[in-house]
Order: structure tokens, then sequence, then C-alpha cells
């Protein structure tokens, strides 16, 4: 076989054809694929039909190296490496320019690792084989470096060629890698029933190494097309560069490690036709994936089953610009994605997932299980925008998951997620759930805005939750995100469906919470209840009629709350539990068209509802606030605290029982509008505390109007004495007087707004009046009558003066009648108009 006329041209010239590379060729019976060497190293290649031996090469240490001019293996053909067995590495280069491809068997002797190095293109075809004892590194690299600096080139070759006795450090990328691609018939998996684990058969076409080793591919654009790839309790690489730079191999147990520089440009990588990368085994390996645009599709999968007493290997997958992961489009029970699962006693592996861009579509997961006494893994992801949407066409009631699960006495992995923006729609669940005695795991998820929506078109509500179907307890549900939406039907929530009890949930959304409107079998809403199942569902599950759990709590702080169109805040018991307490923290509350606030129990005691608002609660439009119970249970209590409270329409707080005590209700509140208190609801807006059988419970309101301290006045610092603001006046038989009228500005009551009434006070200087003359007797003086003021007025510079007809002025007593008159015709010399004044 040989290269059409350029690579560029993407042909192959096959038996005198020209066909497309993405064909996978035709040989014919007369061959032309090639082993041969290049004469740059003592290799030797001896022919038998389609079967090659290679031998010779050059050893130095334990590495021995290889150069072909053209490396293809033929259909049922193989190419096999005679060396040494105490062999570690066999490196092998192809300079002459032409793609390998190899579609029969690559084998080796005793347990050396096998590199093939060539910068021009690999292509595996469906009937590809490795029977190597080492780990297998396929790449498009331009060269191998070593820890001593020598380098094994494929683009510089020179006669005669530095060779390393050292480890290979790392893969020299070329400015523009060549593409990988790895072709097979597709995996045989099978899960019909959505069981916990799948079926594994046997792929009809595989690429396999020996157990607890490496199988990496490092090239351009990788493409699989029903491939599958197996590394035993081993490990799988895949690594897609666009562009130049050193990968580097980091050595460990299992062969393999690669490793990207910083800034590294990557190209895409594809898996589809049902590609399944298996890393499963007594102690599952682990999986790394990098490029840019990393895809699943038509069911392909990762999959490591763990049935060891170690811990399964890690899953990473990690994008530059995106990882989609879409689920069947054909007659499939196996959805895309990444599936780590545990039989024995150690936990299956951890998903870690970093990129932009995440996208779960048409049944599309991200799941790990367990079915004993080990748990599940844990699930990070770091992204910028999260998508999980839809359905599996084939099969409705496949959706797309992010999970961790257990079916035993292990606890699920918990699930984290950082994100800016985080959408759950079309049916699909992010959670956390278990089947067993085990617990669900945490679920805590980090965004600006998450939104929650709609419904597949079997009936499965979009949902964010942490869930027990069994006697196992379901953990805490946290969220922390700027902007939260829960629409048409979707919910997040924590669910007990049996004896295990509901997981607390904690929201702090620092922009505002919007939940509205309805799907055709949910509501929208944030709820922890213990949910009875439809009949179906219980025996699907295995699940009794009987329902103990207690719900869990609901803690929401947000600065503005908005329920709308029948969606609910809720804590809810339908069984013999209790219902549990619902706390909110919000400036404003606002419920309408149906929206609701309730914490309700079947019969055990009803939940209680702690409201904090900073600025309005408003109810409108048959809206409620309730806490209830039925059965024997009592109403749950009520406490809210809100400087203004409104509920118009027929909206209702609400803390009634059935044979039960109803609840309590506390009420702190500046004003309530429209709402009264009753002792049964009416068509009108009520707050009522009954019960139909049993003992009411109490309502408490207390409103707060006005300050009281608005209506205290300071008094002042400094003390003044009064000696010095009295006029005194002429000593007589009547004395002076002193007559105000009015309230002087104090209110009627504390309640009461102050008036802007000044309280009159003398500020007159008479320091000139207390000045004394010269004087060497005194006498008595005449008896004078001071008239009363009869009026007053303001004079041209502001101060208050009171006006008498005739106003002698006083004072100091004088030694002899004269003086006396001289002092009394100097006041009198003192009017205007003919009026005395005096000035305050």
């Amino acid at each position: 076989m040989h290269k059409a006329s350029s690579i560029a041209t993407s042909t192959w010239l096959i038996c005198g054809g020209i066909v497309p590379l993405i064909v996978m060729p035709t040989w014919c019976s007369f061959a032309n694929a090639q082993v041969a060497p290049d004469g740059t190293l003592d290799t030797t290649v001896s022919q038998s039909a389609n079967n090659f031996t290679i031998i010779n090469g050059d050893r130095v240490g334990n590495n021995l190296f290889h150069s072909f001019s053209q490396f293809s293996v033929p259909t049922n053909g193989s190419a096999f490496f005679n060396n040494a067995s105490d062999v570690q590495n066999i490196f092998s280069r192809v300079t002459g320019g032409s793609v390998s491809y190899i579609d029969g068997l690559i084998q080796a002797n005793g347990g050396a690792n096998l590199f093939l190095l060539n910068p021009s293109g690999i292509i595996f075809g469906a009937n590809a084989q490795l029977n190597i004892g080492g780990s297998f590194i396929g790449t498009t690299a331009n060269s191998i470096k070593f820890t001593d600096g020598v380098e094994f080139s494929a683009i510089n070759s020179p006669a005669t060629p530095l060779l390393s006795i050292n480890v290979p450090v790392g893969l020299q990328m070329g400015s523009n890698p060549a593409s990988i691609t790895v072709q097979g018939t597709g995996h045989s998996l099978s899960n019909p029933g959505g069981l916990p684990l799948v079926t594994q058969n046997p792929s009809a076409t595989e690429l396999r190494v020996q157990p607890g080793k490496t199988l990496a591919l490092v090239g351009g654009n990788l493409e699989l097309k029903g491939a599958t790839l197996t590394a035993k309790q081993g490990q799988v690489e895949l690594g897609s560069v666009s562009g130049a730079g050193l990968v580097s191999l980091l050595p460990t147990l299992q062969g393999y490690t690669l490793g990207y520089e910083d800034g590294q440009n990557f190209g895409d990588i594809q898996l589809t036709g049902r590609s399944l990368l298996d890393i499963s085994g007594v102690n599952a390996g682990s999986v790394q994936i990098r490029g840019r645009h990393i895809q699943f599709t038509d069911g392909s999968l990762v999959l490591a089953r763990n049935l060891g007493n170690l811990p399964g290997g890690d899953i990473r997958l990690q994008a530059t610009e995106a990882i989609d992961l879409i689920g069947t489009t054909f007659d499939s029970t196996i959805r895309s994605g990444v599936r780590t699962e545990a039989v024995g006693v150690a936990a299956s592996g951890n998903i870690s997932v970093i990129t932009p861009r995440l996208t779960l579509q048409q049944g599309g997961g991200l799941n790990s299980n367990s079915v004993g006494v080990a748990p599940s893994g844990n699930i990070h992801i770091d992204a910028t925008a999260i998508e999980m949407s839809g359905f599996s066409p084939i099969n409705p009631n496949s959706v797309s998951t992010l999970s961790t699960s257990v079916y035993g006495s292990g606890n699920a992995g918990d699930i984290s997620i950082k994100a800016n923006s985080l959408l759950v729609s079309n049916g699909a669940s992010l959670i956390s759930a278990t089947f067993g005695r085990g617990s669900s795991g945490k679920v805590a998820i980090r965004t600006n805005h998450t939104t929650v929506m709609g419904q597949s078109p079997a009936g499965q509500y979009s949902n964010i939750s942490s869930t027990t179907f069994a006697t196992g307890n379901a953990k805490t549900l946290t969220l922390d995100t700027a902007k939260l939406q829960i629409l048409d039907g979707g919910a997040v929530a924590t669910t007990t469906f049996f004896a295990g009890n509901g997981g607390d949930i904690s929201i702090n959304a620092t922009e505002s919470i919007e939940i509205s409107g309805r799907s055709r079998n949910n509501n929208s809403s944030i709820n922890s209840s213990t949910t009875r199942l439809i009949p179906q569902l219980r025996q699907r599950f295995g699940l009794p009629d009987i329902l103990t759990a207690n719900a869990g709590s609901v803690s929401i702080t947000t600065p503005n709350l908005t329920v709308t169109d029948g969606g609910t805040v809720s804590v809810t018991s339908q069984g013999s539990g209790n219902g549990g307490s619902l706390n909110i923290t919000a400036n404003t509350i606002r419920l309408d068209r149906q929206g609701s606030i309730q914490a309700q129990t079947e019969s055990g005691d009803g939940g209680n509802i702690a409201l904090q608002v900073g600025k309005l609660l408003l109810l409108r439009d048959n809206s409620a606030i309730a806490a209830t119970a039925g059965g024997n249970g009592d109403g749950g209590n009520i406490n809210i605290n809100a400087p203004i409270i409104t509920g118009l329409e027929n909206s209702d707080i609400i803390a009634n029982a059935i044979k039960g005590q109803g609840g309590n209700i506390q009420i702190t509140t500046q004003g309530i509008f429209g709402l009264k208190l009753s002792d049964q609801l009416t068509p009108d807006s009520d707050i009522t505390a009954s019960s139909q059988f049993g003992l009411s419970g109490t309502v408490q309101v207390n409103t707060i109007g006005v300050d009281p301290n608005s209506g205290l006045v300071q008094l002042p610092a400094n003390v003044v004495d009064p000696s010095q603001k009295i006029a005194t006046g002429c000593t007589g038989n009547e004395g002076s007087r002193f007559v105000a009228t009015g309230r002087g500005g104090v209110p009627q009551n504390p309640t009461q707004q102050v008036t802007s009434n000044r309280i009159w006070s003398d500020i007159r200087d008479i320091s000139a009046y207390r000045t004394n003359s010269e004087i060497t007797a005194q006498i008595p003086p005449s008896p004078k009558v001071i008239d009363q003021a009869t009026s007053w007025h303001r004079n041209p510079q502001g101060k208050i003066e009171l006006v008498a007809d005739k106003y002698p002025a006083q004072t100091q007593q004088v030694l002899t009648c004269a003086d006396l008159l001289t002092s009394l015709n100097n006041v009198s010399n003192n009017t205007i108009d003919g009026n005395s004044k005096h000035r305050v």
C-alpha cells in the first residue's frame, strides 16, 4: 500500500483506486502493506505472507530502538517485534512520510513497553490487536525526549542517531500533529432495565493491553469510531494536541500518565458508534482525556467497574472549549458518558470534569454507582456553563443525568459543582440517591445563575435533588447562587420515599429566587419531603405502603423571593413522620396566583415556618402561608416578622389541624392590610389557627406603630443660672406674674406626632439693669402697680416683645425720690407710639 501523491489530499491509493481516509480500506490479496526499515538503525524485517518479523535494532541498556520508512500491518497480518525478553522499552519510529495503517496484530516478547511514533498519522482498523506485555503508546509526535536530553526524532533522523539509555520524559509534538483514528464495530454492553450495573459482553473488535498497563494515544485530532480500548485495572490516556509542545510521560505503577504544558493548544476528540474505554477490574484503573472539544455520542462510554479492595482510579475529562455527552441516536440501552461502578468492598472511581462548557443531552450521563458495602465515587464539575437537557429519542424514560447512587450499605458519593451558569431542563436530573441502607451523598452547587425547568414526555420533572428510596438518609443539598429560577414544574428537593429521613436544603441567592409555574405532574418547588409514590413506582422500587420518615428542613436567604402560578416552597410529610422546619430570610416575599409557602404533614406534627422579612410580605390571588396537619397531628407554628404584610384576593395565613391542636401564629409588624383574624377560612383573606375536631391554636399579632423615642426631646447639657435671666422688679404690695397659655409643643399622648410649636423663653440681656449708681442712702419706694401685657409682636431683630399700654420699668431702688423719678423718666422715654415695651 502506498500513500497518494500528497498527504494533504487525505486519500489512499489502494489496489489502483483512490478512497477517502475516513473509509476503512479493503486490502487486496497481494497487499502492498509494508513494514520496511529506513536503514538508519540496525533494524531487520523479514516477511512471510502478511506477517512481518522485526529483529535486531539498536539496543542501549534496556531500551531497544527501531526505525522504519513504512509501518503498516494488513488485515489478518502481523508485525512481530522479536526482542530479547529483558528489554523494557521498544522505541519505533516511522520516517518515510506515510500513514501507518494497522489492521492486524502487533506483538512483542516479554513485558516491554512499545512506542509507535509516526508524525504522518496512525489508523487502527477494526481488526487491529495488541499482544504485548507492557504499555502501548501510539503517537504522531515528532520525537521522544529522554532525561539526558537525547531526542529520538522521526523528522530529523541523522545517519547515526543519538540513542539513550535513560527513560523517556516526553513527546515533542510538531506544529500541526497528524490525527489518530481507531475503528471498530462498537461495544456490546446492555442495560435494558436501567439496572445499577451494566451487562458486560465481549466486544467483537478490541484494542487491548495487559491488565495494569497503559494504553495511550497522543496526536492531533483523535477519532474513535466504534472502537473498544481496554486496559483492565490499568490506564487509558487520550490526548489531542493541535500545536507544538511537550507532552510529559510520567511513570506510574500502571505505566504512564500524560502531562501537558500550560498554554498548550489542543485538538478535538470524538467517540462515536458505541465506542468504549474500559478500565474495569479487580482494582479499576483510570482514564484521562485532554482536548479542545471532547464529544461522546451514540452510546459511547467510559466504564470503570471496581471489584477489588482498593478504590477505583479517577476518571478525568478536561477540555479547553467544550465537552458534549450526547445520548443514543439508535437502538441502544447504554447512555453516552462516564460510568463508574463499585461491586467489591472499595469505592468506585471519582469523576472530574473541567471545561468551559459541559453539555449532557438526549440521555447522556455522568454516573457513579455502588451495589455493595463500598461507597460510590464523587463527581466534581468545574465549568463556565453547564447544560443538562433532554431524554433519549429511543427511550423517553432515559433522561440526561448527573448522579451518584448506592444500592447497598455503602454511601453515595458527593456531587460538587462550580459554574457560572447551570441549566437543568426537559426532565434532566442532577441527583444523589440511595436505594439501600447507605445514605445519599451531599450535593453542593456554586453558580451565578441556576435554572431548573420543565419535564420529559414520560413525565419526569427536571430536578436537583438528594433522595432516599429506602432506609438510608438523604444528605444535605447546598446551593449558593446569585439568581435561581425554578420554572414549569422543575424542583430543587431532598426527598424520602420510605424510612430514611429527608435531607436539609440550604439556598443562598444573592440577587433573587423565582419559583413559577407547573408541569403536567409537578408544581415548581423548593421542598424537603417524605412522599408516597404511586403503586406502580412503589412496586418498581420494592417499597412498602408505609411511610415513616421525617422531612428535612429548608433554609433560604435572598433579597427577593417570588413564588407564582402554583409554585411552592415547602416541607412536607405524607406519612406518619413530622414535617420539617422552613426558614426564609428576605427583603421582599411575593406570593401570587396560588403561590404558597407550606409546612404540611398527613398525620404527624406539622412543620414550622419562620419568615424574617425586611420590607414587604405580599400575598395575593389565592396564595397562602400554611403550616397544617392531617389526622391526629398538630398544626405547625408560623412566626412572621415583617414591617408590612398585605393579603389580597382570598390569600391566607393558616396553621390548621383536623383532630390535633391548631398551630400557633405569631406576627410582628407595623401594619397588616387586607388580612383579618378568623375562626375558619372564608372567601376573604384570613389568618386562622383552627382545628376541626381539636383545640384551636393561638394567633398573636404585635403591631408596632410610631417609635416612642420620636417624641422625646433631649435636654441641654449646660445648666443656666436662672437668676441672670430674671429682671428685678420694685418691691411692693403686688409681686411679679408670668402667664403661659397652651401645651408648649408637648403632644397629647406618646403616639401623637410632635408639633412645631415652640416653648416661650425669656432671652433678654438684663445686665444693664443690674448696674448700681453711687448712692448714699435708701428710702422705701412708692408702691407701683405693674400693668399686665395685653399683646405681643416680633421686632425687626426677630425677638418677641410683650406690649402693655403702660409698663413702668423696674429698676433698683434709689436713695432719694428725685433719683427714683429720674430713673422712671428714663424708662418712660423707652416707648414706641406711647406704649412701653418688654423684651424677651
